[in-house]
């Protein structure tokens, strides 16, 4: 058995491919030090982390581990198939917030949650506190919904996080176990399957990629060659849900279950980057394209449909009916992360950037202990308070919930925040780039071992000045590398002159003392859906700079809602501190009670055919619009809410 030993020599982040473009930083290496992430982090660190830990034990999901260690399942055993694999999630943010502020109080809770895990762990590395005991399913006997397979990635990821940030403890040597029992049991003349929710394959690779023992990435590679061949037994939503239809080599776009598509994906992708398959990556990336340009809101959100969690077809796009799940956006954050490291294409830190202000941002309360699970772009009723005491039924709120049946999405953001620092920027053997902005610094080496350290002050992403101060640097050139944001190329200056592509370029000398100066205009602009997005066709949404924005109730007066509003398609949209306002309408005119419908002009006998109740009911009365953050709606109590607006037109009604 492999000896698992604290892994100083790799960056503490959670993806650290062997192969790569781009070098991803570790805590050690950037700190968030001010303004709107690090903000979010303290949130993280002192309130999430706690109220998560504290829902967990009082649904019974850790003391799971120590009734089955005393042999007292199932009769005690609470929660879900998987609720295993949250309390892995709770010890990995756990252990990221722990490498990123050296708190012994938090380390000191790890290492009792490893414990309590370690002690639930079978004689030959098999970990379940759901199936296996006596009164219980067999093993493996559910591998379409069992999620055995699964919990195990979400185990492994939790002891690469202590590992990377110093750390070899009982978390650690359970999760060593849990891998080699999964290799004699799904490897080579094993069983020959696949968990119907794919996450132990990324997990594997990041094993392999601290311990250095091969089989975990023969496994991991092993369970992508076999997913599409048709393993898993059929379901009402149709193998496509599992991505059991096709080959990871041969689909075309992300398809079925949103979460279990994008996990499957980064699986692929880091097969692929170990083993050098451009094949295989290219075909991942192709796919995740397609994803996005037909089947992405524009939040960065991902999955259409509430009944199966699932993406819809090309342009199947409501905002109302977005589920739009939060784990699916945390997941696609990191299939984008690992694209970035492997082409160094800018794009996918522009994804990056879409989908963490915005799909990711919004899911949390202000205070850190509520949640959205699913995440629309029309809220046309107002969700009802919210009992601080009462767990929802997944997506069933309307408002944030404190914590869920299925809590799968508090934990993800929670592990996300702790390591955020690492998504920001990467290093090369002769330079670092920039791939997000926000207040930090940075303390690396690049690769010949030339000491680098920078302090990056900005108010972005509500104003657009990035100043970064050159703190320590080589005495010979290097380079600077600083993404330029698409909705920016155009207008951007860096030390004064025109950005020409979307990462810019300084090369040369750059001593301490020495200061780059880049200028975003943070402006706000409207943007038009694709004419195949049917049900927002007519419409029209605002951004400013990488933020969405949206209009809510609370800002409308006389108990006017989002459905009664709609905007001046010609009208200018003024920037305001806290967001924008736009020349707009409310909708008064009378409700139509036979008839929704009418001819788009009037007939000559208008006066004969018109149904609605009262033809002299006045018309749309002017009313200037405030639009927030979409991240910050629902913060001030039940409202209702919409992105997308519809544009002002004549008419009937």
């Amino acid at each position: 058995m492999t000896t698992l030993q604290a892994d100083t020599t790799r960056a503490s982040a959670p993806v650290n491919p062997g192969k790569r473009r781009y070098r991803p930083l570790g805590l050690s290496e950037i700190q968030l030090t001010d303004g709107f992430w690090a903000a979010r982090q303290a949130v993280n660190g002192g309130a999430t982390l706690e109220h998560c830990d504290r829902w967990e034990q009082r649904m019974g999901w850790i003391s799971n581990f120590a009734d089955a260690a005393a042999g007292a399942c199932p009769e005690r055993r609470t929660g879900t198939v998987f609720s295993d694999s949250d309390v892995y999630k709770l010890i990995e943010a756990m252990a990221w917030e722990v490498g990123r502020t050296a708190d012994p109080a938090l380390n000191a809770r790890v290492l009792e949650l490893g414990g309590l895990v370690a002690a639930a762990q079978r004689p030959d590395g098999y970990l379940n506190t759901h199936f296996g005991a006596p009164g219980q399913p067999p093993r493996y006997s559910d591998l379409e919904w069992g999620h055995e397979l699964y919990n195990y990635g979400h185990l492994f990821q939790a002891a690469v996080a202590r590992l990377r940030t110093g750390h070899a403890d009982a978390i650690t040597e359970a999760a060593l176990r849990a891998a080699d029992h999964v290799c004699e049991v799904f490897g080579p003349g094993g069983a020959e399957a696949v968990c119907g929710h794919p996450e132990v394959e990324s997990a594997l690779v990041e094993l392999y990629r601290t311990t250095g023992e091969r089989r975990y990435l023969d496994q991991a590679r092993l369970f992508v060659e076999r997913r599409g061949r048709g393993l898993l037994r059929p379901i009402e939503f149709g193998p496509s849900y599992f991505q059991d239809d096709v080959p990871v080599r041969e689909a075309s776009v992300l398809r079925g279950h949103a979460v279990r598509a994008l996990y499957l994906a980064l699986g692929a992708i880091d097969v692929a980057v170990e083993d050098g398959d451009g094949e295989l990556l290219g075909a991942v990336a192709r796919q995740y394209r397609n994803a996005l340009s037909k089947r992405t809101f524009l939040t960065g959100g991902m999955g259409s449909r509430h009944q199966d969690e699932a993406f819809g077809e090309d342009y199947e796009l409501p905002p109302d009916r977005a589920y739009a799940e939060t784990c699916a956006a945390v997941a696609s954050v990191m299939v984008a992360w690992r694209l970035l490291l492997a082409t160094g294409e800018e794009i996918w830190a522009e994804v990056i950037e879409r989908t963490l202000f915005n799909a990711v941002a919004v899911a949390p309360s202000r205070d850190g202990r509520a949640f959205f699970y699913g995440n629309c772009l029309h809220q046309r009723a107002p969700g009802a308070p919210v009992d601080p005491d009462t767990p929802s039924a997944r997506a069933a709120s309307r408002s944030r919930a404190p914590w869920f049946e299925v809590a799968c999405c508090p934990n993800n953001v929670a592990r996300l925040y702790a390591s955020l620092a690492t998504y920001f920027a990467t290093a090369t053997n002769d330079g670092v780039q920039l791939h997000q902005y926000a207040p930090c610094r940075v303390d690396t080496r690049l690769g010949d071992g030339r000491a680098l350290a920078l302090e990056v002050r900005t108010g972005y992403p509500f104003g657009g000045d990035v100043e970064i101060t050159v703190v320590a640097a080589p005495d010979d050139e290097w380079e600077l590398g600083l993404r330029i944001p698409a909705w920016a190329r155009c207008s951007a200056l860096v030390d004064g002159r025109p950005a020409i592509g979307p990462l810019e370029r300084l090369r040369g000398p750059m001593p301490p003392g020495t200061v780059v100066r880049l200028s975003l205009p943070i402006e706000t602009r409207t943007v038009e859906p694709h004419r195949r997005i049917d049900a927002v066709r007519g419409c029209l949404a605002v951004e400013r700079g990488p933020l969405v924005l949206c209009a809510e109730s609370s800002d409308l007066p006389g108990g006017l809602t989002v459905n009664d509003v709609e905007v001046d398609p010609a009208g200018e949209v003024a920037l305001t501190e806290a967001g924008a306002v736009i020349a707009g309408s409310a909708i008064r005119a009378a409700e139509p009670d036979t008839w929704p419908y009418a001819p788009p002009e009037p007939a000559p006998d208008a006066a004969k055919v018109r149904l609605d109740a009262d033809p002299a009911a006045p018309g749309p009365e002017p009313l200037p619009i405030t639009l927030i953050p979409y991240f910050d709606w629902g913060n001030r109590g039940p409202s209702t809410m919409r992105v997308w607006l519809p544009k002002r037109t004549a008419g009937p009604g």
